[in-house]
């Protein structure tokens, strides 16, 4: 088992390098938390130090009140991040940990942004007709939260039949529901790094033209890389990520 060191309250490190070449910071989705990469170092270049961000209300900050505005998350990170500025930072960002990362990146400097599952800011509301916005469907209650996070993925349906389990684990997400629906990015800066959009093929709310418009937020370099699968594509081709991630110059240094 690896095992997982501590940087700060919102920093978790799998395995530490003592000189790394580059820092994956890396935002987990709704509900989420760093140990959706906790096998990351394990393939990733041995120079790349992958570092998880920790939101409260889950996993190991569970007795922490969870933050519903993205602001405050924003600001705690970007403080958090300070330290380690002395490695350049790439960070990665899948659903709504992509606009984390984003807004990160407008107040931190990094090496390259690399966003998944996920549309710009100014696409938000192009999903498919009749779906709730990932993350963005409004005061839902329990049930129809949970058939939510179901039609998305990511989760064993068997957590939400376990009462005690569902307790647990609707509170981050509904959280983490409201930081989505209630974010209105203001007239932001673009960046001048390397912007790399990664999507499943099969996610119907994140369409190919939708997220092509990452393009817009950056002077710099754009690609957009498509899988298999849908919006947890990330899980089940965990691999071909990877070694896509382990390519782009911005993380291997070639």
């Amino acid at each position: 088992m690896i095992a997982a060191q501590q940087t700060s309250a919102w920093l978790r490190r799998y395995r530490p390098v003592e000189r790394p070449g580059v820092r994956l910071v890396c935002f987990a989705h709704a509900g989420g938390g760093p140990s959706a990469f906790r096998t990351w170092p394990t393939v990733l270049p041995p120079d790349v130090e992958v570092v998880g961000v920790r939101y409260p209300g889950r996993q190991d900050r569970v007795a922490e009140p969870c933050v519903e505005r993205m602001e405050p998350m924003v600001e705690a990170v970007t403080e958090a991040l300070a330290p380690l500025l002395d490695t350049p930072l790439v960070l990665f960002g899948h659903s709504m940990g992509a606009w984390i990362a984003y807004e990160v990146a407008q107040r931190t400097p990094v090496r390259a942004l690399i966003v998944s599952g996920q549309v710009p800011p100014s696409r938000r509301h192009s999903s498919r007709p009749g779906s709730a916005r990932r993350g963005d469907g409004g005061d839902l209650g329990d049930e129809a939260l949970v058939e939510e996070v179901k039609r998305l993925g990511g989760y064993d349906a068997e957590l939400f039949e376990d009462p005690e389990l569902r307790d647990l684990v609707l509170p981050p997400i509904r959280a983490d529901f409201a930081l989505v629906r209630t974010y209105r990015p203001g007239r932001a800066d673009l960046l001048d790094c390397p912007v790399h959009a990664c999507y499943g093929e099969d996610d119907a709310d994140t369409r190919a033209q939708d997220v092509d418009a990452w393009a817009e937020v950056t002077t710099g370099p754009f690609t957009a890389h498509r899988f298999p699968g849908g919006h947890f594509y990330l899980v089940d081709h965990e691999a071909a990520l990877l070694r896509e991630l382990s390519s782009l110059p911005a993380v291997s240094r070639v």
